[in-house]
C-alpha cells in the first residue's frame, strides 16, 4: 500500500482554504483537514509533485515566485485509520433527512436513513460541504428501481444512499486503490448488495444510467462532461459537486455544449453542488 504524504499550508481565511481544496483535489490530493489558518492535504507519495504545489500554492497566493512559498511535508505511514479518525470524527446530518456517522456512534432515531461510514482516507463523510449537498440534492429525486452511476465513489457515501433509497443497480468507480478497499468495506458494513465497485478511471464500458452522481474536481468533471452525457439515458439527471462557485460559468458552458441543460444549483461555503438534465 502506498505510504501518503501530508501538506500543511497557512491559510489566511475559509475562502483561500477552499480554493487550495479545489485545485489540490486536481493535482492528485485525496483528502483534507480543514483547521482555522491551516490546510492538511493528503496524497500518495508516488503522486506528489513539489514544482506543481509550489505553483498552485504561489498563484493562489499571489506569489510571483514559487520559491517563496513555504509548507511542511509530513511522510504518514500505513496506520489503523479507524483509530485516527475516531478522534475526531463526529456524525453528520443533513437536512433531518440523513444521519452519517461511524459505527461506533449511536443510531439517530427518527430520521429516514442512516449510513455507516469508515472515511480512514477517503474523501466523503458529510463533512464537508460538496459531500453534504449531494447529499441533499439526492433528497428530492426518486430512485427507485432506476441504475446509478457512481464517478469518483471515495468512501461510496453517495453510492450507499443511492441504494437505500431504492435503486436497482449501483456502479461505485475510482481511480483510487485505497478508495476502492474503503468503498467496499462501507459497502459490506451498510449490507448494500446492489452495489458494484470497480477500479477504473475512464467511463467506456460502464453502460447507461438513469443517475450519474460526481463528486471530483472541477477539472475531471470538465474532460468527461460529454462521456458522462452518453453514459446517461435520455430523462436521466446527472449531479455535480467538487466545484468552486466561482466556477459556476465553465460548468454552464461546458454542460450546454454537451447537450445539457442546468436543472438545480446549489452552493454553500464557497462550493456548488449542480443538477443537470438533457437538453
Amino acid at each position: 500500500m502506498n505510504r501518503y504524504l501530508q501538506i500543511n499550508i497557512d491559510t489566511k481565511d475559509d475562502e483561500e482554504s477552499d480554493i487550495l481544496v479545489a485545485r489540490l483535489s486536481q493535482a492528485g490530493f485525496e483528502g483534507f483537514e480543514e483547521e482555522p489558518y491551516k490546510l492538511h492535504a493528503y496524497i500518495p507519495e508516488s503522486l506528489f509533485e513539489v514544482s506543481k504545489v509550489e505553483k498552485i500554492i504561489a498563484e493562489i497566493k499571489g506569489m510571483a515566485d514559487p520559491y517563496h512559498v513555504f509548507f511542511t511535508t509530513e511522510i504518514i505511514e500505513p496506520r489503523n485509520w479507524n483509530t485516527e479518525w475516531e478522534k475526531d470524527f463526529e456524525p453528520v446530518i443533513v437536512e433531518n433527512f440523513c444521519a452519517i456517522r461511524a459505527d461506533f456512534h449511536q443510531p439517530f432515531p427518527g430520521l429516514p436513513y442512516d449510513l455507516i461510514i469508515t472515511p480512514k482516507m477517503s474523501f466523503g463523510t458529510g463533512h464537508h460541504a460538496t459531500t453534504y449537498m449531494m447529499v441533499a440534492a439526492m433528497k428530492d429525486l426518486d430512485f427507485n428501481r432506476h441504475t446509478v452511476l457512481d464517478f469518483g465513489t471515495g468512501t461510496g457515501v453517495l453510492a450507499i444512499l443511492a441504494c437505500k433509497l431504492g435503486a436497482e443497480s449501483v456502479l461505485a468507480i475510482d481511480s483510487d486503490e485505497w478508495s476502492i478497499r474503503n468503498a467496499t468495506e462501507n459497502i459490506a458494513v451498510n449490507t448494500c448488495s446492489r452495489i458494484l465497485v470497480e477500479q477504473k478511471d475512464f467511463l467506456s464500458d460502464t453502460g447507461q444510467f438513469d443517475f450519474i452522481l460526481a463528486n471530483i474536481n472541477l477539472q475531471v468533471i470538465l474532460e468527461n462532461m460529454d462521456f458522462l452525457r452518453q453514459h446517461l439515458n435520455r430523462s436521466g439527471v446527472f449531479i455535480g459537486s467538487g466545484v468552486l462557485a466561482s466556477d459556476e460559468e465553465k460548468i454552464r458552458i461546458k454542460a450546454n455544449t454537451a447537450g445539457f441543460t442546468m436543472d438545480r444549483l446549489m452552493t454553500k461555503d464557497n462550493w456548488m453542488c449542480f443538477r443537470l438534465k438533457n437538453q
